[in-house]
């Protein structure tokens, strides 16, 4: 069975580029938010958010960037604080046949809303 004939046939290979990044996205955002983390396992979350989403179909790279001053400033007297989407930079790159996509998620200050969009496509 012929998995893109069978199941994408009805989109571009520009769409399904954008696709796939959402859907990496998305994954990452519902999968990683509510995490428990602080200042000192912060990398070592990045790495692991960042290892798990590379293995997305047609995702070619992942970048995690977590907001270690929020961090400081939520930190409970316990240590610690659940990982939400304010804190999160994050750069998805997708590719598919000669198509690029990077898709963005970062908190914007004027909206007070961490946005998920397409930064840019390489066609």
């Amino acid at each position: 069975m012929d998995i893109e004939d069978r199941y994408f046939k009805n989109i571009s290979s520009r769409e399904r580029v954008i696709f796939e990044g959402a859907i990496t996205m998305g994954a990452l955002f519902h999968q990683f938010v509510g995490t428990p983390v602080n200042s000192e396992s912060a990398e070592t979350l990045e790495k692991s958010i960042k290892e798990a989403m590379e293995l997305q179909p047609c995702i070619e790279e992942v970048e995690v960037k977590i907001d270690r001053k929020m961090l400081e400033e939520a930190k409970s007297k316990f240590n610690y604080v659940s990982l939400n989407g304010d804190m999160l930079d994050i750069r998805v790159v997708s590719k598919y046949d000669a198509k690029k996509a990077v898709l963005r998620m970062e908190y914007i200050e004027e909206l007070k809303y961490p946005l998920m969009y397409v930064e840019y496509i390489e066609d």
